[in-house]
């Protein structure tokens, strides 16, 4: 047997141990990652996991809030929306739309009370006035109704936020038991939190409210927190007396008498100086159902103060059912004016800028003046005849076009004034009194009053200025005003709603042609408008309110 030299057996070993080698290399490579996880877990995987798991259930908590985790309460006459909300100062916060909020400094914990006042109930509002005698257990009332939505906003809160942490516990993890501890953890820090909002309770705090949006600049609206506390009773007789005029309001609207409108006119609901009162938007939409409106006009001051904060009012215009026609008065701001040309279902005219809407063609100026605090300035007449000078300069530019404007729109009648002879028709406001007159040259000028009864101010006094509208009736093929129906709400606290029918001289029984601005005369009736507009007869009609 010839035996191999050892140099060779040598090398054969060499060669084979390579092999293994690299195995053993290689499953050492695999197994690396295990082996470091192993080593690094003990010193970082506890805080890791915990750090994760409360991240975890703070955000399934938010989630479950902000989803659920709120409750519609009825308090004493208004309907409320409760939420708990994360915060780091606690506190709570009332929002009053569309005057802006109250903060208070309730209690100092990580959640946070948002209370909205969302309307006013009419049937719960009307039980108060037609018996005075619950008025004296108002305040039990409300504290009871607190009370209530609390508990209920507490179970329902303790309801959200568990499953919300247990439902995103489970979303991250896959594991029932990591869920289910999500959601304790939850729970516990919930009541964590009511115990802190408790212990530190301040009731206090409505003596020093902090207010925000149109409240900052306005808080004599909702009166001196220190005067409601101390004086209580006073204060409670001045929250009747508002509930019953705002109630009264609703009863006047929907009492107003229906009509089957004449299918050959158009009918162009006038509205002006709303001043930020937000009974007017349920008035309009009234209005607008009963008669069919075909287009709405408003010829300004539907702000009171034209800042941003105020603009969340403007957003019912998109539902009030018809076209709405704007100009700027001198309330509102180029930031109103702004906000409105970017609803749906809004033609905001401005600097003569003409538009046809449902049939008419209405040509519009803004007014020049931008005075919130009803001050006035050097020129101010000056500026409101230039501005008048300027929209007749654009009427006659549109009739040598061919394209004619039936109705001007501008917010004071000073510089409606100035259109005389260009135009049938110049609608106004601006002076919160209805007014009517035929002008040298023809054109005549319809001044409305305020529909919004002079605004949220209205609700204060004891005597409120009335809520004025009108309709406005015109032939649709010659686009001429045929009759009118002024409509008068008997201020926040009266009862009536009266409605007058009138005529324009031209249209009155035995009335004889009159020329008319354009050059063009106008038909003279036998007995009867041109085109009936709907009962009632000429005159007036007062219906009571129940």
């Amino acid at each position: 047997m010839v035996r191999a030299p050892s140099a060779v057996t040598n090398a054969v070993h060499r060669i084979r141990r390579v092999p293994r080698a690299l195995t053993r290399r290689h499953r050492s490579r695999r197994t690396a990652p295990a082996a470091t996880t192993v080593v690094l877990s003990p010193g970082h995987g506890p805080w890791a996991r915990a750090a994760g798991l409360v991240a975890v259930v703070v955000l399934g908590a938010w989630l479950g809030l902000l989803v659920v985790g709120n409750v519609r309460v009825p308090v004493g006459p208004m309907n409320t929306t409760m939420t708990l909300r994360p915060s780091l100062t606690g506190g709570t916060k009332i929002n009053v739309s569309p005057l802006g909020a109250l903060q208070l400094d309730s209690h100092t914990a990580p959640v946070r009370l948002d209370v909205n006042v969302d309307q006013l109930d009419p049937e719960r509002s009307q039980a108060l006035v037609d018996h005075p005698e619950r008025l004296s257990g108002l305040q039990d009332e409300v504290t009871q109704d607190i009370a209530h939505g609390t508990a209920d906003l507490a179970v329902r809160s303790c309801v959200a936020v568990v499953t919300g942490a247990t439902a995103l516990g489970l979303l991250v993890y896959r594991r029932p038991r990591r869920a289910l501890a999500a959601g304790g953890l939850a729970l516990t820090l919930l009541a964590a939190s009511g115990g802190t909002a408790y212990a530190t309770w301040n009731p206090d705090s409505v003596l020093e409210p902090r207010f925000s949006g149109l409240l900052s600049s306005a808080p004599s609206l909702v009166g001196d927190a220190r005067s409601i506390v101390t004086e209580f009773d006073v204060y409670q007789k001045e929250l009747a007396r508002l509930v019953t005029n705002v109630t009264k309001l609703y009863d006047a609207t929907s009492t107003l008498p229906a009509y089957q409108p004449d299918p050959t006119t158009l009918r162009v609901l006038h509205v002006s100086d709303i001043h930020l009162n937000p009974a007017s938007w349920k008035i309009i939409a009234s209005l607008v159902e009963q008669y069919r409106v075909d287009v709405i006009v408003d010829t300004g001051d539907t702000m009171d103060h034209g800042t941003a904060a105020e603009n969340g009012f403007l957003d019912p215009i998109e539902d009030l059912g018809a076209p709405y026609v704007w100009v700027r008065g001198n309330h509102d701001s180029r930031v109103t004016q702004r906000y409105l040309e970017g609803l749906k279902n809004v033609h905001v005219l401005d600097n003569g800028r003409a538009k046809t809407v449902a049939g008419l063609r209405f040509a519009g100026i803004g007014d020049p003046q931008f005075t919130p605090d009803r001050s006035t300035r050097t020129g101010a007449e000056q500026s409101q005849e230039l501005a008048g000078a300027r929209l007749a300069s654009a009427l006659r530019d549109q009739r040598a076009a061919g394209t004619p404007v039936d109705v001007a729109l501008a917010h004071e009648p000073s510089a409606a004034r100035e259109v005389d002879g260009t135009v049938p028709l110049v609608l106004a406001g601006h002076i919160h009194r209805e007014e009517t007159e035929v002008m040298r040259y023809g054109t005549r000028l319809r001044v409305e009053g305020s529909t919004g009864g002079s605004g949220l101010r209205a609700i204060e006094g004891t005597y409120p200025d009335p809520i004025e509208a009108s309709i406005l009736y015109f032939d649709r093929d010659n686009r001429r005003l045929q009759a009118w129906d002024s409509i008068e709400l008997g201020g926040l606290g009266l009862t009536t709603a009266e409605v007058s029918r009138h005529l324009p001289e031209e249209n009155q029984p035995g009335a004889k042609t009159s020329p008319s601005p354009s050059g063009s005369t106008s038909p003279s009736p036998s007995g009867t408008p041109a085109t009936t507009p709907p009962s009632p007869s000429p005159g007036s009609r007062s219906t009571p309110a129940p």
